[in-house]
């Protein structure tokens, strides 16, 4: 199949205008990209006027939350019913067009779902999932975690995670916004905890994500050796130097803070005064760390208190409200974020990757609200919401 005369932004920073894009919906994947030469009986569809992205990549969900008030929620939660609430989750955050995810982990459930989804048993983007978030006695999200004490309880909860199944490795370097009794600016784990924590889960081969809040925290965490930062509220200019000196990615995740704080009228006292604290120096910590180079990579924390899955593309909204060039910051929640958490041969246009992705109508990089509302979504080369190609749905079939 080619769609013709259409704009490709093709997740990589490339841009291609009046360029034709061809598809197999049969193998899932991009054969061409810029030019196609048409074969017998192929149908093509004119799509002028409009955009095709990647479909936008979140390194940072939780698909066991569905924007409640407060975690404490979902705890008296069994299994089977998280299971239905993950599901739910999942087929909304494909439907709004995100096709590829980063799942934070609880109950072990998040690496079962990814299994189903990847059989096709139910919709969903692609995953890189985790089982349980690390976290001391007490941390922060220790409801639905796995808690631990000392260097030796680290190294098996690391083997335990990746014995289940996960794809990575997140631990908790600091307190939380939403975990009653939590610091976000103290540090949690001790440096030889987080130095067992990483070096067992790179020793796995797997890749780990520090929630960080503090700069304290970020920086035990960015000198044991982590993958990415979570958060990064209380940035200061050693900080960030670091970051970008040991080329660890930030994933922001400006969209938590926002939906607390516009929605003060129902948070928790204890959120609300934590987040109220932390806003205006998150933004701040994030303005610095672009125009100091650090490498962004975008996620929402979406399922955080009133923070809902589906509404995913706003935070490139808020990334480029905030300093970030808006190509970069797509590129950012498409083919980086795909790369860094271990999507392979997805969040990018190009010949042998997975045909996951949007049309969208006008240009995106002059209006990033389109993306939050597109035509179509695709993945793995069948139509998976929206309007289908053709007669009475998106472009026209050309003869």
């Amino acid at each position: 199949m080619i769609l013709r005369d259409v704009r490709v932004l093709d997740g990589t920073g490339e841009r291609f205008e009046d360029a034709s894009l061809r598809f197999d919906p049969g193998s899932g994947r991009v054969e061409a990209v810029g030019d196609a030469d048409s074969r017998d009986d192929e149908p093509i569809y004119d799509l002028s006027g409009k955009t095709v992205v990647p479909g936008l990549v979140d390194a940072h969900v939780h698909f066991s939350l569905s924007g409640e008030a407060s975690v404490a929620d979902v705890v008296t939660t069994s299994d089977a019913e998280l299971m239905l609430t993950e599901a739910k989750n999942a087929r909304k955050t494909l439907e709004s067009g995100v096709t590829g995810v980063r799942a934070m982990g609880a109950r072990d459930l998040d690496v079962v779902l990814a299994e189903h989804v990847e059989r096709g048993d139910v919709p969903g983007p692609r995953m890189a999932a985790n089982c349980r978030s690390i976290t001391i006695t007490g941390g922060h999200g220790h409801h639905l975690g796995r808690e631990v004490d000392g260097p030796t309880e680290c190294r098996k909860a690391v083997r335990e995670q990746v014995k289940r199944g996960a794809q990575f490795i997140k631990f908790m370097a600091t307190g939380g916004v939403t975990t009653p009794g939590t610091d976000p600016n103290s540090p949690a784990f001790t440096d030889e905890e987080m130095d067992a924590l990483v070096d067992e889960a790179h020793r796995r081969g797997v890749h780990v994500a520090a929630h960080a809040h503090g700069a304290e925290g970020v920086q035990a965490a960015v000198e044991a050796g982590v993958d990415t930062v979570e958060h990064g509220t209380f940035l200061d200019e050693a900080t960030i130097d670091l970051l970008v000196a040991e080329d660890v990615v930030l994933v922001p995740t400006l969209s938590a803070p926002y939906h607390i704080v516009r929605n003060a009228d129902h948070a928790t006292d204890e959120a609300l005064e934590k987040t109220n604290d932390v806003y205006e120096r998150h933004l701040d910590s994030f303005a610095a760390a672009v125009e100091a180079g650090v490498e962004i990579v975008g996620g929402t924390d979406a399922g955080t208190p009133f923070n809902y899955h589906g509404a995913n593309a706003t935070e490139l909204s808020f990334m480029v409200e905030y300093g970030m060039d808006p190509h970069d910051a797509l590129v950012a929640m498409t083919g980086r974020a795909a790369e860094v958490i271990g999507l392979d041969e997805t969040g990018v246009l190009e010949p042998g990757a997975f045909a996951d992705f949007l049309v969208v109508e006008g240009d995106p990089l002059e209006d990033l609200g389109t993306l939050r509302d597109p035509e179509t979504v695709v993945k793995g080369g069948e139509v998976v919401a929206g309007e289908a190609f053709g007669v009475g749905g998106v472009g026209e079939l050309s003869e």
